[in-house]
């Protein structure tokens, strides 16, 4: 191994290419993403990149492997962590997301991922599975105070459109904030049926 590579793999290690992989793509799409372009924004050469991953297409398997797991079982794990009934873990993953403090939950990554869907069948197939999977969460949390079926895949789909969605729309909300509407989305959504908090 040559002295130069060997330091740029020291100093670069795989989880930074994977992440500014997904920067890179959330700010440009799937075809911004390229070697020379992610080095130079790591500040290093890129022969570096080849010590971790054969080519181009590899790192854009890792990358979409990363935001899997991150946005998947990693997230569900830290929200099952700290325990509680499964209204206060809905509010926990609701605060979780909102946060956004790991890129693999930010709407801008999902966002570039689901437009990227459109144009290539294997990526398609991963969201598919990646929604499934957040689907079926909220369905198991929801349903822990929701009886009926139908109100619980109507607020589980409810709820992940608003994550989706709420960035995507630019309407205004005549006296409220977009902050108090979605806080009070929130709390509609979670409050169990017949409660006369519900209104």
């Amino acid at each position: 191994m040559r002295g130069d590579t060997f330091v740029a793999l020291a100093r670069t290690p795989r989880a930074k290419w994977i992440e500014q992989g997904l920067r890179t793509l959330a700010d440009g799409g799937p075809e911004a993403v390229r070697i020379e372009a992610i080095a130079q924004a790591l500040g290093v050469t890129k022969g570096g990149f080849y010590g971790y991953f054969e080519n181009r297409g590899a790192l854009l398997e890792e990358m979409l492997d990363s935001w899997e797991l991150g946005s998947t079982e990693e997230l569900i794990q830290r929200v099952e962590s700290e325990g509680g009934d499964a209204a206060t873990k809905l509010r926990r993953l609701i605060t979780i997301v909102a946060s956004a403090d790991r890129l693999t939950s930010e709407v801008t990554v999902d966002l570039a991922i689901r437009d990227w869907a459109r144009r290539d069948p294997a990526v398609a197939d991963r969201l598919r599975r990646v929604d499934n999977r957040r689907m079926a969460y909220l369905r198991e949390l929801f349903s822990a105070f929701c009886p009926d079926p139908a109100d619980v895949e109507t607020r589980s789909l409810l709820v992940y459109s608003t994550y989706i969605g709420s960035h995507l729309i630019a309407a205004d909300h005549g006296s409220y904030t977009r902050s108090e509407v979605l806080k009070h989305t929130r709390t509609w959504l979670l409050t169990p049926p017949g409660d006369s908090r519900r209104g």
